[in-house]
């Protein structure tokens, strides 16, 4: 699931409400080097208007055409581009790419009404589409799930997959949370001292009040998991990290310099944590970007949270100074 599959159905939603003919289009499987994922979706209005996208370029131009000579489906109609290689390039299918896709016409629009509901809560559902029969189930989904096509059903996911828990709700959060937002994290932002959680005002975030440990407990951190301190206060960050690196979160992150990262971890290894625990420490946090403004440290961090999460080596990584063994600032 991303952003955009929710913004594909808001508008989806908004033309049948002005009685247009709309159908969705979902990516169903790829072979080769194919634009678009499996569960992308795109909605076609009957004029040719298009929201969303399932490769980029040509097969959506395709399939604007064949709707404005008058190809109208009436049930789920599996279509597939890029058999060969010529048809392929012709398509914008780089290196002999496939797409299969599936067409519905969007007739009962109570499961987008659903899905847009629930998401707003911030829960994750999937929706399961039988070819058959053109019936739609929405089901609570887990963050583990991905999309699924078994040949007579597709089951698509749409939440927020990703979760992050910023630490902190100064300057830096401020412009990091949108950010966040916009890669399709779901933001949480923690911080129980009064005078910072009174103003926090970025919309499509949660907050907390409570102390960070206790809600790091609560959340029950899972590997679509991030936290980032970012308090400057090792009452509130220590306590913090202390939980989130026991966790499986696939990232765990403080601001600092490389000598408070070090002055950190020596401070978190007289507590219950091994040492590989505390390897799994992103610190100083973020990119070297040579980031100076809160805007080009959060642009910083959310680059290694997204390296993070595909797995890409951390070739931009400012170097930690090494754990300080004596003289521990036990502030």
């Amino acid at each position: 699931m991303d952003s955009l599959d929710l913004q594909v159905l808001r508008q989806a939603l908004q033309w049948r409400a002005e009685d247009r003919g709309v159908w969705l289009v979902t990516v169903l499987e790829t072979w080769g080097s194919a634009p678009r994922p499996p569960g992308a979706l795109l909605a076609m209005r009957d004029d040719g208007l298009v929201v969303g996208s399932v490769s980029g370029g040509c097969v959506e131009d395709d399939l604007i055409a064949r709707v404005r000579h008058g190809e109208r489906v009436d049930r789920p109609t599996l279509v597939t581009y890029g058999i060969t290689k010529d048809e392929a390039a012709r398509f914008g299918l780089p290196c002999g790419g496939t797409l299969r896709l599936v067409q519905e016409p969007l007739v009962d629009v109570g499961w987008i009404e659903d899905v847009l509901v629930r998401t707003q809560r911030h829960e994750l559902v999937a929706r399961r589409l039988d070819l058959a029969t053109g019936q739609v189930t929405i089901e609570p989904a887990s963050r583990a799930e991905r999309f699924e096509f078994d040949g007579r059903s597709l089951r698509a996911l749409f939440g927020p997959r990703w979760r992050l828990l910023l630490i902190g709700a100064g300057q830096l959060s401020r412009v990091l949370a949108p950010m966040a937002l916009a890669l399709d994290f779901e933001v949480i932002c923690c911080d129980p001292r009064e005078e910072y959680h009174l103003t926090w005002d970025v919309p499509g975030t949660r907050f907390s009040k409570e102390m960070p440990d206790d809600l790091i407990v609560q959340l029950q951190l899972d590997p679509h998991s991030a936290v980032v301190a970012l308090t400057h206060d090792p009452k509130l960050d220590d306590l913090a990290l202390l939980e989130a690196l026991k966790s499986p979160a696939f990232y765990v992150g403080a601001l600092g310099s490389r000598g408070n990262t070090a002055k950190r971890k020596a401070r978190l290894a007289l507590f219950d944590l091994s040492a590989e625990e505390i390897d799994r420490l992103h610190g100083p946090v973020g990119l070297d970007i040579g980031a100076r403004t809160p805007a080009e440290i959060a642009v910083s961090i959310v680059a290694e949270l997204v390296a993070v999460r595909h797995g890409v080596p951390l070739r931009q990584k400012k170097t930690a100074s090494a754990p300080a063994r004596a003289c521990i600032d036990a502030r």
